[in-house]
């Protein structure tokens, strides 16, 4: 199960392997008091493209292509993501956008409910 939460939300419960997707540490959060298991910056989308999608809702389509395209080049990260689900049942991508709709983490859990292992 892929779940998806904004790091500025309050802790829940859900025992689930936390992983921050976005390419910035977020604002106002030290490194002490992160409460995720990793950082995998690597997998957000290129600073061009956040830059032109800028959380707008009528780029939201052509953003998830682009942004699937892009992650064409990083199946190791995504096999990694789908391998930490596997192993932790649950996996929580977490983000720091104030849109918690139109964002990268929205997008790369429905692009990662179609990707598939490869073995």
């Amino acid at each position: 199960m892929i779940i998806i939460r904004r790091v500025y939300d309050p802790e829940t419960t859900e025992e689930a392997y936390k992983v921050l997707v976005d390419r910035f540490w977020p604002r106002g959060i030290s490194k002490e008091d992160a409460r995720w298991n990793e950082w995998l910056r690597d997998i957000s989308p290129s600073n061009d493209l956040r830059k032109w999608f800028n959380h707008d809702p009528g780029k939201w389509e052509d953003f998830k292509r682009i942004y699937e395209r892009e992650l064409e080049d990083k199946t190791v990260l995504l096999r990694k993501l789908k391998e930490l689900e596997l192993r932790y049942g649950i996996l929580m991508l977490l983000y720091s956008a104030s849109d918690t709709q139109y964002n990268n983490a929205v997008a790369l859990r429905e692009i990662m409910l179609k990707f598939e292992i490869q073995h």
